[in-house]
Order: structure tokens, then sequence, then C-alpha cells
């Protein structure tokens, strides 16, 4: 076999195995085009984030507020309740004393739930804000790839370091800003939830 035919069957052998690999020409392998995205800066800094941050740290602070309006008369009736029994020396509280213990302990109840509700909404609204943010992006994150020519893109955090030039944040803020300029802090209402029906 001479050299001419040899070098010819090396080519033809590789490019056989290029082709497997997903090669798009003879010898080469696409390689691929990489563009990076820093989403702390982008929810920390875009325009509905931080208007949404501030809606729902309002909502936090007004609960802290209730909760503390709420457990202000509770205190002082459950003093007053215990300097109640403890003056009865272990004698069983009248039916009067016992009307006040109900209640109080209803008051309580009714509050712990009222805080409850009112927390799981702001963990509600609070989930529904990332939601809208996340449905935006998805697009976004096409849209600014197809520019760049760009076929994956990663999050600068998972990255140990990139180049300048590889960075996308700017254009996937300027693209939620623009397609994104506010978002709902109230999510909505869950559904009611079907009652089983007896037999």
């Amino acid at each position: 076999m001479n050299v001419r035919a040899l070098n010819l069957q090396v080519i033809h052998q590789l490019d056989h195995i290029l082709g497997a690999t997903g090669s798009t020409g003879r010898g080469f392998v696409a390689l691929p085009v990489i563009a990076v995205v820093d989403l702390e800066k982008v929810s920390s800094e875009c325009t509905a984030c931080k208007a949404a941050k501030t809606a729902l740290e309002g909502q936090v602070t007004a609960l802290k507020s209730r909760e503390a309006t709420l457990a202000a008369p509770l205190k002082t009736e459950g003093q007053s309740l215990q300097a109640a029994v403890e003056a009865l020396k272990g004698k069983d509280p009248d039916a009067a004393l016992q009307a006040r213990i109900k209640a109080f302990q209803a008051k309580q109840q009714q509050g712990a739930q009222e805080i409850a509700r009112q927390t799981n909404q702001i963990q509600r609204n609070q989930a529904y804000v990332s939601q809208q943010i996340s449905t935006k992006l998805g697009p976004i994150y096409q849209q600014v790839m197809q520019r760049r020519g760009a076929n994956v893109m990663v999050e600068a955090g998972a990255t140990l370091a990139s180049g300048a030039n590889l960075d996308v944040t700017n254009d996937v803020l300027a693209a939620l800003n623009q397609q994104l300029p506010s978002v709902s802090t109230t999510a909505p209402a869950a559904p009611a939830q079907q009652q089983p029906q007896g037999r």
C-alpha cells in the first residue's frame, strides 16, 4: 500500500469516527458557544424584582405588626388568669373563671390561625413573584443566546471563571426590564379543596 492510499484510508477512518461523534466537517468537531448570566444580579437589580421585594417586605412588616397587636391583650389576659388560678390554691375554678379560660383559649387559637393564614399567603406571594420572573426569563434566555450566537447558557455561580466577553447579564437584565416592568405580589386564591363525599 502506497503512502497516498494509506493517507486516504486514515482520513476515511477519522471521518467515520468524527461523524459518529457530531463532526460538522472533516476533522473538525463543533464546539459549544457559551454565554454566562449572573442570575443573582438579575434578580436583585431588575425593576420588577426591586418593586416586588419592597412590597413583600411591607407584607412581612404588616404581619409582624398584626402579630404584636394580637399578642398584647392575650398576654395581659393570660397573666390575669394565671393569677386567678394560683389564688385558688388548688381548688377548682368556678363557672365564671372556667368561661374566661375557654374564651382565652379560643382567642389564642383564632389568633394563631390568622397569623398562620397570613404567613402562608406571604409565602405563596413570594413563590408567585418568582414564578412570574422565571416564566419570562425562559424565552429571554433563548433570545439572548440567539443574538449572541450561543448554544449553551450557564449561571455565573456555577462557573469557576469566565471571560467578560461571555457575560450576557446586562442583555438579560435589559430584556427583562423591557418585557416585565412589573409583577403582581398577590398570588391567586388557592383552589378550594373538595370535601370527600360520604357513601
